[in-house]
């Protein structure tokens, strides 16, 4: 498609023109793009409208519940118009599906992150600049770079695109310094609109947002958050592992149980396997082929339950899910209902399962602490961290590192997760970006040209019959970085892995070919130079109000699991600022309030009586009297609040509503 200019592209003209008729002729364009790659007749709520305002030149923030096809906004968009888009997304491992999948539908996509070699970024943005390309995925830390800055100017750029933008926000749960970078790019590109997506924002995120992107108008679209289908339910449960047995067994269709750590994302789903269920494990730290497999598996129905870490579930769109059982209680509410919305995209009825219990309230309390080490243990992390890289005070400004965190931690007598979270809190501040772990496969890139390289082969008999085989089992060699598989040469040239090794790197030492080994590591990109400890700045933005605003954060979710008076669909929906949300009948708060026979009208007219006469705590006979409507309802009422701890009593017996 993009060796030509289609005759879909290049509709800025009918922008001048108020005519009806044009508009639809454009919407019409948009509907052929989204049938042509995506095979969909029409659009998801919300994307059309979305499209349409970033078509008329308005900046724009869209708020899609998870599942809701945020990337089709922008990935239409931009193919209906001449030039390209820059994508910002945090996600590396996310960007990298998103560019495999655009390829795979023959739209030409690249990225770029840290941890790709200079060649590699060389041969990326060369491509971005001259080769037709229509998508080019940035990690945010990559926008302050000098080679982006002085390519930038030789972008055709159609679309500036932000996802997950909520990272852009101090407020928001996954906040990233980097992020503030991208109004930056508003000043070098000042007349492209900027589309904004995010699944998770509260009001305040939604704000500042739009600030900090620098709209030049205020300009949210949304849909309600609202699941009609999906029930919440919260299950206060001792033997946690007993329950999630025999709830998988009695549930039908597929699922994702989600655990905290790696190591019970196998113990877990060995036990599924002990009782005949169908079940594997996923985290982060596999490598990319046994993930890839394992996400395939469940993915088509071979593997019924995925057992994981937060690492699944970012950009797989599997839409009959059945059931997301969160073992244990998430940080914050916004990473739960993104991961509880993975159930259900299909739109037909699914659960959500939260199993809670005193000892998660406990665990969140403590997580506290881990979170915000001291800022002296802080300031002697950064120290080791300079000192383990070798860097001077003065130097180290954009250079990136391959990091292990447990290496590390280990050499200095350290506990994994102070470090972590001593890393987060540096990078907040701005001293350093943390990658998330990468898997990144071998590559290799022809450094000659053809002729170049026939007259090496002809001078180098022995590496001919290798060469041939590269070139027989690869394509773009000469133009791209392209993954290999060494395993997969050794068995094609019947000879050990360790000979397809060595064969490389001595064409790499003969400057044939530039050869990258695969490597699976995280990284730090020192953001600014090194500065002696007793000027590392810890600031109270950084660090009290973020306390502040994570302990908030805990607060809500303790408050949502414990909570047994009000429906589980609103509680969420009101954290992210729908007030006006219904109940919705199905969740476990409501079954249990359906089973007292009371419409929801009188059951809350009821209980506004009760909270008014308790603001002064009296007797339940004192309080019963002065309800009006049916006595014996209102009896019902109050015994339900009391089983849910809305009321309680006082050590002198009185009643009172619980704030």
């Amino acid at each position: 498609m993009h060796g030509q200019k289609s005759p879909v592209w290049g509709f800025r003209g009918f922008r001048t023109k108020n005519n009806i008729k044009n508009r639809q002729l454009i919407l019409s364009v948009f509907t052929q793009i989204l049938t042509k790659y995506w095979g969909y007749a029409a659009f998801r709520p919300l994307q059309e409208e979305i499209i349409e305002s970033v078509d008329r030149g308005k900046d724009t923030l869209g708020l899609m519940p998870t599942g809701g096809g945020k990337s089709v906004t922008y990935q239409v968009y931009s193919l209906s118009k001449p030039g390209i888009c820059l994508v910002i997304t945090p996600l590396i491992a996310l960007m990298k599906d998103q560019v495999e999948n655009l390829n795979q539908k023959g739209i030409k996509a690249l990225a770029v992150y840290s941890g790709m070699s200079t060649q590699e970024i060389k041969i990326a943005m060369d491509h971005a600049a001259w080769g037709d390309y229509k998508f080019l995925y940035l990690s945010p830390e990559r926008i302050a770079t000098e080679r982006f800055r002085e390519r930038i100017s030789q972008l055709d750029v159609n679309l500036i695109a932000v996802d997950e933008a909520h990272c852009i926000s101090q407020w928001g749960f996954d906040f990233r310094p980097s992020y503030l970078r991208i109004a930056e790019l508003r000043e070098m590109l000042p007349d492209v609109p900027v589309l904004a997506v995010t699944a998770t924002a509260t009001s305040q995120v939604i704000d500042d947002i739009q600030v900090q992107l620098k709209f030049k108008a205020k300009n949210v679209l949304r849909t309600s958050y609202y699941r009609s289908n999906l029930i919440y339910l919260i299950r206060n449960e001792e033997d946690k592992v007993n329950y999630l047995v025999k709830a998988v067994q009695k549930a039908k269709g597929t699922g994702i149980v989600y655990v905290k750590s790696r190591k019970l994302t196998r113990e877990i789903s060995d036990l599924l396997q002990k009782n005949k269920i169908s079940a594997d494990y996923y985290h982060a730290g596999l490598n990319y082929k046994i993930r890839s497999a394992k996400q395939e598996a469940w993915t088509s129905g071979k593997c019924r339950v995925i057992v994981s870490t937060n690492a699944f579930g970012m950009g797989i769109d599997k839409a009959n899910v059945r059931f997301v059982i969160h073992m244990e209680a998430p940080e914050s509410l916004e990473a739960y209902f993104q991961e509880a919305g993975r159930a259900g995209r299909d739109e037909k009825t699914a659960w959500s399962v939260l199993l809670y219990n005193n000892s998660d309230k406990v665990k969140l309390e403590r997580n506290v602490v881990k979170a915000f080490p001291e800022p002296d243990v802080i300031r002697r992390i950064y120290e080791a961290l300079c000192n383990y890289f070798q860097l001077a005070v003065g130097f180290g400004k954009d250079q990136t590192f391959e990091f292990s965190m447990a290496t590390f931690a280990s050499g200095f007598s350290l506990q994994i997760t102070t470090v972590y979270n001593s890393l987060k809190i540096l990078q907040r501040e701005g001293y350093l970006e943390l990658t998330d772990e990468l898997d990144n496969p071998s590559k290799v890139y022809f450094q000659v040209d053809r002729d170049d390289l026939y007259k090496f082969q002809v001078a180098n008999a022995e590496f001919d019959g290798f060469i041939k085989l590269l070139l027989r089992s690869y394509t773009g060699l000469f133009t791209n970085y392209v993954p290999i598989d060494e395993q997969l040469l050794a068995k094609r040239a019947n000879v050990d892995p360790e000979l397809v090794y060595q064969f490389l790197c001595k064409l790499r030492a003969q400057k044939v070919i530039d050869y990258i080994p695969q490597k699976k590591t995280p990284f730090v990109i020192f953001t600014r130079e090194r500065i002696d400890i007793d000027r590392l700045k810890i600031s109270k933005e950084n660090y009290e109000d973020r306390k502040l605003e994570y302990l908030r954060r805990i607060d809500a979710v303790i408050h949502y699991a414990s909570s047994g008076h009000k429906c589980r669909s609103q509680l969420l929906l009101q954290y992210f600022g729908e007030q006006e949300s219904v109940r919705c009948g199905k969740c476990d708060v409501c079954m249990e309030r359906n089973e007292l026979n009371i419409s929801k009208y009188e059951f809350d007219t009821i209980s506004e009586q009760i909270k008014k006469v308790l603001l002064e705590p009296c007797f339940q006979e004192e309080l019963l009297a002065r309800i009006e409507g049916k006595p014996e309802n209102s009896v019902k009422i109050v015994r339900w609040l009391l089983e849910n701890e809305k009321i309680v009593y006082r050590v002198d017996n009185r009643m009172e509503w619980r704030k």
